[in-house]
């Protein structure tokens, strides 16, 4: 048996109005009432796989191997999608086979050393006793996140699975001195967060210029206040990605960021 885990983090687009983020640690407590629950997010937008995944993938490095990881982004909720559990490198998801593992698989195919354990949810013995066509967050992916909490096997969920559902990510590329890459997320403080990372800027002798849509920014800030107040910068952000950004303001807002939207870094020396 696998050793019991001790924390379950919940990412899913439910928000916090309505009672079904509650519904399903309700579920998962009654199952292992010494679990440790972690929200992860609630506000993923409605149905939206590519920012669940980014998501999961950005966090889950920071929680000690063994978490379970529960990802209730499920548009085909009731359909014939499969549900899965996946263990990576001794961490685990819990989540509908529809995408929102693509940045983390594509992660494992550059690191060749790190092993993936996928596995059907088809065991109704772990599901509750009676399962709706709308609700799987709470019938079967709670209960299941529990009982995988209290160290059941993988094995006694469901059968292997193989070729998981991805979906394409976009990567930056490269031409010359200009790296181009895309818009793949806006916070809530309205940052564009590229799929840029700092590597392409680990030169801090250089300069660079900055291109996305009509604005050109000429420096990278160390902070968001070296740049005065309402005016666009740029910054590696905590992901460690170069995000578009306004100081006291939204630059989805100001400048119109959206998801795809192409960002040009141009090495001037």
């Amino acid at each position: 048996m696998n050793e019991p885990a001790r924390i379950i983090t919940l990412t899913t687009d439910f928000g916090i109005r309505d009672t079904y983020v509650g519904i399903m640690k309700g579920v998962i407590l009654g199952i292992n009432p010494d679990v440790q629950i972690v929200d992860l997010t609630h506000a993923i937008p409605p149905q939206d796989i590519h920012e669940a995944a980014f998501t999961i993938h950005a966090a889950h490095r920071h929680f000690p191997k063994g978490t379970i990881h529960t990802i209730v982004v499920d548009p085909g909720v009731g359909t014939e999608r499969q549900a899965i559990v996946c263990e990576i490198d001794g961490t685990f998801f819990v989540c509908p086979d529809n995408g929102v593992l693509s940045y983390l698989l594509q992660n494992i195919n550059n690191k060749a050393k790190l092993a993936i354990n996928a596995v059907a949810i088809q065991n109704p013995d772990y599901f509750l006793p009676e399962v709706s066509n709308t609700f799987h967050g709470r019938d079967i992916f709670a209960p299941v996140a529990a009982h995988l909490s209290l160290g059941s096997p993988l094995t006694n969920i469901g059968p292997p699975m193989q070729g998981l559902v991805k979906f394409p990510i976009l990567t930056p590329q490269e031409f010359g001195n200009t790296t181009t890459g895309h818009i793949i997320k806006t916070d809530r403080f309205g940052n564009g967060i590229t799929n840029i990372s700092e590597n392409v800027i680990a030169d801090d002798t250089a300069s660079y210029e900055i291109r996305v849509g009509n604005t050109r920014l000429k420096q990278i800030n160390r902070a968001y206040a070296e740049s005065e107040v309402g005016e666009p910068l740029a910054i590696i952000g905590s992901y460690g990605l170069l995000e578009i950004a306004i100081n006291g303001g939204n630059a989805e807002i100001s400048l119109g960021l959206k998801r795809g939207d192409t960002v040009e870094i141009q090495r001037l020396d």
